[in-house]
């Protein structure tokens, strides 16, 4: 009787009820453990990059293209042949290819303006292909609004045409004028084409089917970078296929899966994500007062006190009159001068401790009250006293 009332109960399933609490706590540690799996997969996707936005592949690249040509139809805002010899050549030239003699005629038109044209061929660009073009006045146009670029052709490095420009020129800006005032926004010397390129010849581009390997080139060189994405490739592939020769190009040969596939391959590698890695930089533009201060800038401890000795001079100049009706005394102009001194002395010396991340550097240097020019003098100071281990570039 007592064994049979202290017998395990059983459920349906003839599993003992004892082990139920194990089983709730094995599931509870799981779906815990998957839970810190995820966070730690999407963490790491948030502070990492595909390698298609940190390097490029080699013979994937764009070309330059250039080109002279008239842009006529303007309201009077072209050059002045008079000045600008060139303008008139140029129309006497186009008008000689269109069978129209002028040498004899005296040109006095303002509508017409020379121009270059700029466009940047990309890779892989085919016959009949339109890019994008860019127009820019050389003489003494005032604005190329509403005017048409005549058939230009652009050439590349090698002297080439590898395309013909022509269309209506669309201008960002503009200008008016008038007797008292003048306003102008942009610069209405200079606009876009939108497809305004026909691409008439090919560029000899890299044949990935007859390679057996390819060097990805990255856009900031950087030694552990390169081992990082070198990495990523081999552990992709399962595979040492790939090496980093140098700190900005990594070598990777075409595996055994990928024979006659090389477009395939670098589809592949284009997608994997890597923590890109950058040196501890200070950039400074003391033109117009711009500092960026990277992630992995760090200081020691240091005391920072800045202030600036401000003197201002104030002329207030007063009027002396004789008395009304005074047959004597004269108008005169009696000097008042304020003179006031700022020697600041309201600065603190303020502590910023060592081994910072960037937001509290931020917050010390801004606690000070300072503004992004004495910022400057301030990081080359630190920078000096050895206490700044970052590297400062001067723009």
């Amino acid at each position: 009787m007592f064994a049979t009332q202290f017998a395990p109960l059983r459920c349906a399933h003839t599993t003992p009820l004892r082990f139920a609490p194990i089983i709730d706590r094995l599931w509870f540690v799981a779906v815990h453990a998957l839970m810190f799996v995820l966070l730690l997969a999407a963490s790491s996707a948030h502070a990492s990059s595909r390698v298609k936005d940190l390097a490029g592949f080699e013979g994937v690249r764009e070309n330059m293209l250039v080109g002279y040509g008239l842009v006529t139809g303007l309201q009077g805002t072209g050059d002045d042949l008079k000045k600008i010899g060139a303008t008139k050549n140029s129309l006497l030239g186009m008008l000689e290819r269109l069978g129209i003699n002028s040498r004899d005629d005296v040109l006095q038109t303002d509508n017409v303006a020379a121009v270059m044209v700029t466009a940047t061929l990309p890779p892989f660009a085919r016959q009949g292909s339109k890019v994008d073009i860019t127009v820019s006045s050389l003489g003494n146009a005032k604005s190329l609004s509403g005017g048409t670029l005549a058939v230009t052709p652009l050439m590349g490095a090698d002297g080439e045409v590898y395309a013909a420009a022509q269309g209506e020129v669309q201008i960002g800006g503009f200008s008016a004028q008038g007797q008292g005032a003048s306003v102008s926004r942009g610069v209405p010397t200079s606009g876009r084409i939108p497809n305004g390129a026909i691409v008439e010849r090919e560029i000899d581009d890299v044949k990935f089917a007859n390679m057996d390997s390819m060097k990805i080139a990255l856009h900031n060189p950087d030694l552990t970078t390169a081992r990082r994405v070198s990495d990523a490739v081999n552990a992709f592939l399962g595979t040492t296929a790939s090496v980093a020769s140098d700190p900005g190009t990594v070598l990777v040969h075409l595996p055994e899966g990928y024979k006659g596939t090389m477009v395939n391959l670098m589809t592949d590698i284009e997608q994997l994500r890597v923590e890109p890695d950058s040196p501890a930089k200070v950039i400074v533009d003391e033109r117009t007062g711009i500092v960026v201060i990277g992630d992995q800038v760090r200081i020691s401890t240091v005391a920072i006190a800045q202030g600036n000795l401000t003197i201002k001079v104030t002329e207030t100049p007063q009027v002396s009159q004789p008395a009304p009706f005074s047959e004597t005394g004269t108008t005169t102009v009696v000097p008042r001068t304020d003179i006031q001194v700022d020697e600041g002395s309201d600065k603190r010396l303020a502590v910023v401790n060592g081994g910072v991340n960037l937001q509290e550097l931020v917050n010390g240097l801004n606690a000070l009250g300072i503004g992004p020019r004495d910022m400057i003098s301030i990081l080359q100071a630190i920078k000096a006293a050895g206490a700044l281990q970052a590297d400062i570039e001067v723009m």
